[in-house]
């Protein structure tokens, strides 16, 4: 059956995989997959492929799997449509067929029996198959009809085969299209702004800006602005440690919030604990905090000493007024321990894993070394499901529980900020950031190790910034795991980072679609793009937004082909479209009218130069001092290409009306950018159709230097600048109400 040669058995079994045989870049330049990387990327996948017998016993495992498993590990159906029918491949003799029964219940996500069957006997063969000398039959039954948006599980047994056999699969059913807000939907088209809440300097927080900022910004945007939403960098957890572990984009997990946003002094214990009250009180803790307030830049690891050690004495207290009995079974004794009880439970095993490895990641860490990761540790705690962490659990579950009373504490404060935004009038409200993925050595990657390809990292293929390509050293997870799994991983992130705000930003969405995938070791270029199963996963998107009523926006910048923003459009996601990259074919500045409506518009990201650093070309000198060009004559290309941008800037907003008054059209004129320039570049946005537009708050007030410089980690503060001016200070900065104004005369609003 296999009889080709080595290297078509290796294609064959790549293309099963999802691992693309070619690839096109952004100038359109083929490549084309070599076999070492195909053999590189299969082995990542556990996939045997040494030699060719290794080759053909995959290749029959994988056309064989159907059979044996029993049945397809998840159907994904959507609302509305006919559900088709579902296979079940049973081992029978010859000669038994007559005597199979079958009994399957399906299940929703509560527990209630939603349907029930008895078939058989003299069930209809469909098909058989010999598989090492064991026959399989193959079973069709019809899905039922009348199961609403949803997960669940179907369970199988039957009776009257070689064996008794049981299987089990996931049902998914999902709606068309993602959510779209009512206000939206009406044609609404709203503006916001977008900010780095660990920016925020106040005359209060502790070094960092904190969830009590973030209330007084929601309330001035909303109120006072009219903004419609709020964007936020990604909140997930992070270890708080320079320089591997403070940007958001490579977190401890995904799944779970960053404590050192937590306003301490909100927490009831704070006010309750006579020990808390006099830590607060201390002089010198007072003056730590104050050291951190008035730095330039976020001290991560002194801030979240602080925090934890102030957490600490509140969980000592929370546990002393709230609960009997000793651990591990704690029993709540107040309404304030049934509301963290029924939290833990609501958030189950999800939560308690999040918990677990923090526990065992202190203790290892205390053992072994600060630098010990899981991949260090002991093999009896490198997997989540061995026997000594279940024992390991039992003889420290308070430990566990105190990261559960954290999360607990964050979501609590995070849920009250949704609810203000609604009070202030925002139809969105906060607008999140889902990063692409997590650091492999953190709490994500050790729980969901067996979905992930820890021997492969990601990125992106060559480019004219990057002619090697991009390594962002992140491991991807596997298609075909992911499904085999039922996609719990992603439909726990998706769940988690939907609900606490009204939308969404999908980091590098594409990889919905395709993810450019590096063999562990090998340079970018060696890298090729894998397929995930797209069908199922934007059905999953639009599951969880409809149910969170959570807009989605896809970051599509980059080496996007056409099809996948056509997908993307059809399943209601929106497009994310950043001026500076939104060009003809000529290099001019595409003009309002070209851009879509399903759309959000913003100047500039976190990792481009803002609108000051853009205009005067200081990310360019940056750029120089970090040692990022070839040679001064690369940089001076960049200054005279940049000072072409600047003159059909210029041009673009001088053929809309919008040059300021008594503003030349030189940029010569113009060395620096000015509060009326500014508000132009932001009003010709707001002419667009694109339903969203966002200001970013460091091009409002005039930040020169940009939020990450790619391809740096401590050669530049990344993610580690604190904004000039306080929140006290841009509530009375009047160059926020004369945007205000302007933005809302340029789009209607509801």
């Amino acid at each position: 059956m296999y009889n080709q040669p080595e290297a078509e058995l290796l294609a064959l079994l790549a293309e099963r995989a999802g691992i693309a045989a070619e690839y096109h870049d952004i100038a359109g330049i083929r490549h084309v997959t070599t076999d070492e990387t195909r053999r590189a990327i299969l082995s990542a996948m556990g996939f045997r492929v040494a030699d060719r017998v290794a080759l053909v016993e995959e290749l029959a495992a994988w056309d064989h799997r159907p059979w044996v498993q029993g049945c397809d590990p998840v159907r994904v159906l959507q609302a509305g449509q006919s559900p088709g029918l579902w296979s079940l491949h049973v081992r029978c003799e010859s000669g038994e067929d007559s005597r199979l029964q079958v009994h399957w219940v399906v299940y929703a996500e509560n527990g209630e029996k939603r349907h029930e069957r008895q078939e058989g006997p003299n069930l209809p063969i469909e098909e058989s198959r010999i598989i090492a000398n064991d026959r399989y039959v193959r079973l069709t039954f019809p899905l039922p009809e009348d199961l609403s948006i949803g997960y669940y599980d179907a369970k199988v047994w039957v009776q009257g085969g070689a064996s008794v056999a049981e299987a089990q699969f996931r049902v998914i059913v999902a709606p068309d299209r993602c959510y779209v807000p009512e206000a939206v939907q009406s044609g609404a088209r709203l503006w916001g702004l977008a900010l780095q809440l660990y920016s925020l300097r106040s005359e209060r927080n502790w070094g960092v800006g904190d969830f009590r900022d973030l209330s007084v910004v929601v309330e001035w945007a909303g109120k006072t602005l009219g903004c419609g939403l709020l964007g936020l960098n990604p909140l997930h957890a992070l270890k708080n440690t320079k320089p591997y572990h403070i940007s958001p984009y490579s977190p401890n997990s995904r799944l779970y919030l960053n404590e050192l946003y937590l306003d301490i002094e909100q927490i009831a214990e704070c006010h309750t604990s006579p020990e808390v009250r006099k830590r607060l009180d201390d002089p010198a803790f007072r003056a730590q905090l104050e050291a951190a307030r008035k730095s330039e830049f976020v001290e991560y690891e002194a801030v979240a000493a602080a925090k934890r050690s102030v957490l600490d004495l509140c969980y000592r207290a929370f546990l002393r007024d709230n609960f009997d009995g000793v651990e591990p079974n704690l029993q709540p004794k107040t309404a304030r321990g049934w509301f963290f009880h029924s939290f833990v439970l609501q958030e189950g095993e999800s939560l308690l894993q999040y918990a677990l490895f923090l526990a065992l990641e202190d203790e290892r860490q205390f053992v072994q070394s600060r630098a010990a990761v899981w991949a260090d540790w002991p093999e009896q705690y490198r997997t989540p499901t061995s026997s000594a962490v279940a024992e390991f659990k039992r003889r420290h579950m308070k430990k566990v529980r105190y990261f559960q009373y954290v999360q607990w504490l964050v979501a609590e404060q995070l849920s009250a900020l949704r609810r203000q935004t609604g009070e202030a009038g925002m139809p969105i409200g906060l607008y999140h950031d889902l990063a692409l993925g997590s650091d492999r050595y953190g709490a994500d990657g050790w729980r969901f190790q067996s979905v992930l390809a820890l021997k492969a990292d990601c990125g992106a293929p060559p480019d004219a910034f990057a002619p090697e390509g991009q390594n962002w050293g992140l491991a991807p997870a596997d298609p075909v795991k992911l499904r085999a799994s039922g996609y719990q991983y992603l439909i726990e992130l998706l769940r988690n980072n939907l609900r606490y705000g009204g939308a969404v930003r999908i980091d590098h969405v594409m990889a919905l679609f395709r993810l450019f995938w590096i063999p562990r070791g090998m340079p970018a270029s060696k890298g090729t793009y894998v397929h995930y199963p797209a069908d199922d996963v934007l059905a999953i998107l639009a599951l969880e937004s409809v149910r969170a009523k959570a807009l989605v926006v896809g970051e599509d910048l980059g080496t996007v082909p056409d099809w996948v923003r056509t997908r993307l459009t059809a399943a209601g996601v929106l497009s994310y479209r950043v001026l500076y990259f939104e060009r003809t074919g000529d290099g001019r500045f595409k003009s309002p009218e070209s851009y879509p409506d399903q759309a959000l518009g913003v100047v500039t990201t976190h990792d481009l130069p803002t609108l000051s650093g853009y205009w005067e070309g200081f990310d360019i000198e940056t750029r120089a001092k970090l040692g990022l060009f070839h040679d001064d004559e690369a940089r001076r290309a960049v200054l005279a290409e940049r000072q072409v941008d600047k003159v059909r800037l210029l041009a673009a907003l001088k053929a809309e009306g919008l040059l300021p008054s008594g503003l030349s059209d030189d940029p010569i004129h113009i060395p620096v950018m000015t509060p009326d320039l500014a508000a132009a570049i932001h009003v010709y946005l707001a002419r667009t159709p694109s339903c969203l537009v966002l200001a970013n708050l460091e091009d409002v007030i005039g930040a020169r230097e940009q939020t990450n410089v790619p391809g740096t980690l401590d050669q530049h503060p990344n993610w580690s600048r604190k904004l000039d001016r306080s929140v006290e200070d841009l509530l009375q900065d009047s160059r926020f109400t004369s945007l205000a104004t302007q933005l809302r005369g340029a789009r209607p609003l509801v």
